[in-house]
């Protein structure tokens, strides 16, 4: 793995570099105050198993609730969807989620249509689980069981700690449900590879990206919604277009798209999805294609240390692409912690 990244003058100075650097420390506290709580309710998930799951949730929690999804339905075997918030709050359509999990993911827990939804899920007969960082919330008060993420405050408008939480609260909840002990095991060297994560240097990702105007973003399975967030975070702090696909789905239309000097950022699961991406990189940079692959390994484009446990290479991804994203956004003429027309709490119906 390279040495520790040279940062753009300022770049330490920022809010989401300060706040991204937070998150090993985070999600250390985080696995330790959550541990009895979770148990507790896993243990209730075996004794009355949901007949499915049922995700809620929007922006960088929407594309935690991805990683979720995945992670539900790889280790569980239990079909697990995203509910589209609006179906409730615009067009008051009632959803038949009797028998369902219902977990709302959110940082501030007061956006009405997430607070219409849990409330229905709620009178539909459904168990309700909130992650949230406020853990005093209107949606924390709704719920049946609530999962603090523990971030602390975050001050930048881009979510970073907050979003690194919800991955580790979705990882606790599912190894304490599954009672399988490898992944249980494995959670206590999260933080160290989190902050291993953090020092990886992906400066040639950042000096292609400079002028760049678009790119893909591609993942898959677990490595989805890291791909999503990557994307998001690109267009909120860069100013940079960039679109989030499927390693598998790219092949369905957007890869005629794909030329000479097409930007690609690529992330590689330590899974059986990893040798098609791999080969993907391959077809795509015979195109002519600008391809970043991460992958641990000394030969990746894009380093990363090797993940204790297969399920965390998505939070090791997002923690080393926030430090490169923020030099990034610097680099571009943009302030990272301040996004045009955006705000820290969106509040949508």
């Amino acid at each position: 793995m390279s040495a520790a990244p040279a940062t753009h003058p300022g770049a330490e100075a920022t809010w989401m570099f300060r706040e991204a650097a937070q998150a090993a420390d985070v999600v250390g506290a985080q696995l330790a105050a959550n541990r009895g709580p979770l148990a507790t309710l896993a243990a209730d998930l075996r004794r009355r198993p949901p007949a499915f799951v049922a995700t809620c949730a929007r922006g960088s929690s929407d594309h935690a609730a991805t990683f979720g999804k995945a992670l539900i339905e790889t280790r569980l075997g239990l079909v697990t969807a995203s509910v589209s918030p609006s179906v409730g709050s615009v067009y008051g359509v009632r959803q038949q989620l009797g028998d369902a999990l219902f977990i709302a993911i959110s940082q501030s827990g007061r956006s009405p249509d997430l607070l219409l939804n849990a409330e229905a899920a709620r009178e539909a007969g459904a168990r309700v689980v909130a992650l949230v960082n406020v853990a005093d919330s209107p949606l924390a008060a709704l719920a049946d069981v609530v999962v603090p993420l523990h971030a602390g405050p975050e001050r930048s408008v881009a979510a970073t700690k907050s979003y690194l939480a919800s991955l580790s609260a979705l990882l606790q909840l599912v190894s304490a449900w599954d009672a399988e002990p490898a992944l249980a095991d494995a959670l206590d060297a999260l933080p160290d590879a989190l902050r291993a994560a953090w020092n990886c240097d992906w400066a040639p990702a950042r000096e292609g990206l400079r002028q760049a105007r678009n790119l893909f973003v591609l993942g898959r399975g677990p490595g989805l919604g890291a791909a999503q967030e990557l994307a998001l975070k690109f267009k909120e702090t860069c100013g940079l277009h960039a679109e989030a696909y499927s390693a598998a789905e790219v092949r369905h239309g957007p890869m005629a798209l794909v030329g000479a000097g097409f930007p690609v950022l690529m992330l590689a699961q330590p899974d059986d999805t990893g040798p098609g991406t791999r080969a993907l990189a391959d077809e795509l940079r015979a195109r002519g294609a600008s391809v970043w692959l991460t992958d641990a390994g000394g030969d990746a484009d894009l380093p990363l240390p090797a993940a204790p446990h297969p399920a965390f290479a998505p939070l090791l991804q997002v923690q080393a692409f926030y430090r490169m994203a923020n030099a990034l956004s610097l680099a571009r003429g943009f302030d990272p912690d301040m996004p045009p027309h955006l705000n820290k709490v969106t509040e949508t119906i």
